[in-house]
């Protein structure tokens, strides 16, 4: 049992109990996520069963995208709906669109991000959500992120009875993005305070929401005998890097971790044989070959 799960989380769920429901329908042990979701989030979650494990680094270092939702107004401890508000500015009117446009522009490139302090972020061997908790305050490493967009995806709405505005959204962006705090941010750069009040992760991994499959299809799958419907096979995962296929003299070296010849100069390539991805080479000149082992993947059948 090898492959990725295209799991759509749901909320109200963390991600490590998507992973120990999986083990349980799946009789399983080797199963990981690519990157946490929040329980108030949905969307989205790769998951790697059996050899596939040995890709979570690979795919978590993907690009993501996410849509959701910035309201204006006020402003939680956890910057998104589930904390406990610490700020609130009675607007008599919504921003204009050219405002938010604007303000959004201003994200996209590489950013330095400081993450939420109920966060999983370790900070002297301590989760940063453990000093929250404790109503402690750290200070906390900034980070380098990468916005390649950042998009209002609706009109702004105005709501007279809270005196607060909402708009839409969509943000591609990398790996280790806070996507709350980019909310919160858009209101510090506005002057009003903000909250990220919903989010769902539409890509990661390079699946797409409408190729994901929930717990109960995993479920029934595996009740069906056809577990193979819903498990993406590490083929088809690694399957935009270059392949060579192996001969039998090439197998009897890659088994032992040698180093291979081809013509390829990818910087990295999939070695298959008998229709099965073994390993993944990087480029590295010598005097064995020009590949040498990056992932080994000999027990994927």
């Amino acid at each position: 049992m090898n492959g990725v799960i295209p799991l759509f989380k749901p909320k109200g769920v963390t991600s490590a109990g998507c992973v120990y429901q999986l083990r349980k329908i799946l009789h399983e042990r080797r199963i990981g996520h690519t990157g946490t979701l929040d329980p108030d989030v949905d969307g989205v979650l790769p998951i790697c069963v059996g050899q596939a494990t040995k890709l979570v680094d690979r795919i978590q270092a993907s690009g993501k995208i996410y849509q959701g939702e910035i309201t204006l107004g006020f402003a939680t401890t956890t910057e998104d709906l589930s904390g406990e508000e610490i700020q609130r500015v009675a607007l008599s009117q919504a921003p204009t669109a050219q405002v938010i446009d604007d303000c959004l522009a201003q994200f996209v490139g590489e950013v330095t991000q400081i993450p939420p302090m109920f966060s999983a972020v370790k900070v002297n061997g301590k989760r940063l959500y453990e000093y929250a908790r404790a109503g402690e305050t750290v200070e906390r490493p900034s980070r380098k992120i990468q916005v390649d967009y950042f998009k209002r995806t609706s009109d702004l709405h105005y709501h007279e009875d809270s005196k607060t505005a909402t708009f839409t959204f969509e943000v591609g962006c990398s790996k280790g993005t806070y996507v709350r705090t980019l909310a919160t941010d858009v209101g510090k750069k506005l002057a009003i305070p903000a909250v990220m009040s919903d989010l769902r992760r539409l890509k990661s991994g390079g699946i797409r929401l409408d190729q994901t499959v929930t717990l109960e299809e995993v479920a029934t799958a595996v009740e069906q005998n056809q577990l193979n419907q819903v498990l993406q096979p590490i083929e088809t995962v690694l399957a935009p890097l270059p392949n060579i296929e192996l001969t039998s003299q090439q197998w009897q070296k890659v088994q032992n971790g040698g180093a291979i010849t081809t013509d390829l100069t990818a910087p990295e390539i999939t070695l298959t044989y008998q229709d099965h991805i073994k390993a993944i080479y990087r480029y590295q000149k010598s005097t064995l070959g020009n590949y040498v082992p990056e992932t080994m993947l000999l027990a994927n059948e």
